[in-house]
């Protein structure tokens, strides 16, 4: 979840003789206590698609009956943070009041900017029954010019999500444009993410952006001339066409968007300077951000 300290992690890169696919990234699994991460950006090999700098992968898990999902109160600034879920729920709060769950579909959208506290717990419901989780957490970088803006979080519903057939498959179109639909999802900078599922032997030809990439969250894919299991991240070749057909049932995030300047990622901070995330680490361990209500008694430390 978002509370990680980043971990630059060993990928396996590949150059493709056909030109399509630039890298390919494979993700470790890291055990958070009972439901596994898959950290699949940044690697040392690779620090962003677009203005993506982060993709954890979460679960797929069941936690049995009284347990879920328990990140205490933690800090950002410069990025605003997507979590889609297939499967489960997730009870967001923080620190600008917002109290709610994160349920499969929708789609929840919160800007750091200058900086703002939040909590992921697992929803009350998790008392009394078994509960499963799978989805994308992801972190998007705010351009230069709008890194400190004022905190604030958007929610979209399921139903105000544009879904697009596409010669057979469905696709979620959750930010930016593709195939001839537009999402309702606030941009800061051109940002390209959507989801589908494709049975096997459907085919996809994967919209053009400045920068781009496929992770596969379950099934298998063949690109061009590469077969291409599950857990896996494609960052394709901006200049070619691309098709994938799905060997199984498969279903894949597409991620992409313009190119953005480099970034510094330390902790839960992500910023163009430096100095503006020390001065971030000083002001959390000081006690100075805002406190989450409803969830005030605990907090992450800054790891030292």
């Amino acid at each position: 979840m978002s509370n990680l300290t980043q971990q630059v992690e060993q990928a396996c890169e590949v150059q493709e003789s056909n030109g399509v696919i630039l890298r390919i990234l494979k993700p470790k699994t890291k055990d958070l206590g009972g439901f596994s991460v898959r950290r699949v950006l940044p690697t040392v090999h690779h620090k962003k698609v677009g203005p993506w700098v982060f993709l954890d992968h979460m679960g797929p898990v069941t936690f049995p009956e009284g347990q879920g999902v328990d990140v205490r109160p933690h800090p950002h600034i410069g990025l605003a943070t997507v979590t889609y879920l297939f499967e489960g729920e997730v009870l967001h709060r923080d620190s600008l009041g917002n109290a709610l769950s994160v349920r499969p579909g929708e789609i929840n959208l919160m800007v750091a900017g200058r900086g703002i506290v939040h909590s992921e717990r697992k929803n009350p419901e998790a008392n009394k029954s078994a509960n499963k989780l799978h989805g994308l957490q992801m972190w998007l970088a705010l351009p230069e010019n709008e890194e400190d803006i004022d905190p604030a979080f958007y929610h979209y519903a399921e139903k105000d999500i544009p879904l697009v057939n596409v010669d057979g498959v469905v696709v979620r179109l959750l930010i930016g444009a593709a195939y001839g639909a537009a999402s309702p999802v606030k941009m800061f900078a051109d940002t390209l993410y959507y989801e589908a599922t494709l049975k096997q032997g459907q085919h996809l030809e994967i919209p053009d952006a400045e920068e781009r990439a496929i992770y596969i969250v379950s099934g298998e894919l063949k690109v061009g001339d590469a077969v291409v299991p599950e857990y896996t991240m494609l960052v394709l070749n901006a200049k070619q066409k691309v098709f994938i057909s799905a060997l199984q049932e498969t279903r894949i995030a597409v991620i992409g968007g313009e190119k953005i300047s480099p970034r510094y990622i330390d902790w839960n901070f992500v910023s163009s300077q430096k100095e503006k995330i020390e001065l971030a680490k000083q002001k959390w361990k000081a006690g100075l951000f805002e406190r989450v209500p409803g969830d005030e008694l605990e907090f992450i430390p800054l790891p030292e």
